[in-house]
């Protein structure tokens, strides 16, 4: 068995002579940069200049929110009174009682960003145009200019290049696309405010369609209930005629009463499932693209990126 004696005076000569090593890698790490350097600033300034260039061709985007609340379901009192009792009897007629003011509001959201909605809303008030083919937005006018290559304003005309089975007019699952990529929906939790915005070139444009948005979606879910309780109160009538049992008439009675009560709520009133609490306003300042920003990290990028390529080299040459 051989004892091997370690003199402390050999350990600490090899300590520091791996330290003496380490500094002179890092002396040779800034040794390479520095004869790189000039790499360096011209990568470095090439991405500066062109963030700066990407930055100030990027068009300015405005985005207008509006502010809602949950209309109060008014009619609910007297449904949910007679709820647990005929929940059997009504729902043969197609309708539930159990429907909260809570579940009409999240229906009406899914519904805002639905495929029908959407195509309806940009077919009913003529969107395309300004959806698909907006160049820039105009402020000392207030006026919109259209991409020649894609729209002729003059003569409503689509002249885009696109390849089958795409066509010069946009169909409705591209604008349906683009129309998602600039519209937002979210609630909050706490208080069940719901909040709605639209990004657009022009503000004025963000403002007017959120408006039209808030319109078109009151209106839908209006008319939906108010369909669902006129065939209810056909089928319950029909039902009122066909029976002679006193108890089951005065139950039909009032589930025909809910439903007229349903129809009364629906047409004097056209906030019917959103009350706007915060209306949208033109806005005054971008929302995107954030320029200082957009800089900065391109300088960044360009700086990181140059020192690799120049280390990289080095270590390249340095192996071969």
């Amino acid at each position: 068995m051989t004892n091997t004696i370690t003199n402390p005076k050999d350990a600490e000569f090899s300590s520091s002579n791996n330290n003496y090593d380490d500094e002179i890698d890092l002396r040779e790490l800034f040794a390479v940069l520095w004869v790189g350097k000039k790499l360096i600033i011209l990568i470095t300034l090439l991405f500066a200049v062109s963030s700066v260039a990407l930055a100030l061709w990027m068009p300015n985007i405005y985005k207008s929110e509006v502010l809602l609340a949950p209309a109060e379901e008014t009619q609910g009192g007297g449904l949910s009174g007679i709820a647990s009792q005929f929940g059997g009897l009504a729902s043969l007629a197609g309708i539930n009682l159990g429907k909260s003011g809570t579940d009409k509001t999240a229906l009406a959201m899914e519904v805002m960003k639905s495929r029908q909605f959407t195509s309806d809303f940009i077919n009913n008030h003529h969107l395309l145009p300004d959806l698909m083919a907006v160049d820039k937005w105009n402020m000392s006018d207030n006026s919109i200019t259209y991409d020649p290559d894609i729209y002729i304003a003059e003569s409503q005309e689509w002249v885009r290049e696109v390849k089958p089975p795409k066509q010069p007019k946009p169909s409705m699952q591209e604008a349906y696309k683009a129309f998602s990529e600039i519209f937002s929906v979210s609630s909050d939790k706490e208080t069940g405010l719901v909040t709605v915005s639209i990004e657009h070139k022009s503000p004025f444009v963000a403002q007017q369609w959120l408006i039209w948005l808030i319109t078109d979606i009151n209106a839908v879910m209006k008319q939906r209930d108010v369909t669902e309780a006129e065939r209810s109160t056909k089928y319950l009538q029909q039902q009122i005629e066909q029976t002679n049992v006193a108890d089951i008439r005065a139950v039909l009675y009032k589930l025909v009463e809910e439903q007229v009560k349903t129809i009364m709520f629906a047409e004097v009133r056209d906030e019917y499932i959103f009350k706007t609490v915060d209306p949208a306003v033109v806005p005054e300042e971008k929302f995107k693209p954030k320029r200082a920003l957009i800089c900065v990290l391109g300088t960044l990028l360009g700086g990181m990126l140059a020192v690799f390529i120049v280390l990289v080299r080095y270590f390249v040459k340095k192996e071969n």
